[in-house]
């Protein structure tokens, strides 16, 4: 979309010098002609968008808490359970198999 801003010449044309004549200047500013004829471009239909308008392509990572969720607190229900089942003792001579879990399922 068009702004009122664009409309004006000293825009492309950069900042005037009052020691030099009237008339054109001797270069006029690349970055600013190119800005305005993408906008153009895209108000014109012949581009879909303005390659300078859209946002980066990933976000930042959202951090994650998992102290408070719901899976966290059954992990540690079931290890608690566990430790006072005393199935979670180490393997030796006396108990050299893991203990068995068909009766959980």
């Amino acid at each position: 979309m068009a702004r009122e801003e664009d409309f004006t010449t000293e825009a492309a044309e950069g900042q005037r010098d009052r020691r030099f004549h009237g008339g054109a200047p001797q270069r006029l500013d690349d970055d600013e002609l190119a800005r305005r004829t993408r906008e153009e471009r895209v108000d014109a239909g012949t581009s879909d968008y303005d390659p300078d308008d859209v946002p980066p392509a990933t976000d930042e990572p959202v951090p994650t808490d998992l102290s408070d969720s719901a899976l966290v607190e059954d992990i540690e229900g079931v290890a608690a359970r566990q430790e006072d089942e005393d199935e979670t003792r180490p393997l030796s001579p006396d108990n050299p198999f893991p203990p068995t879990r068909y009766d959980e399922s």
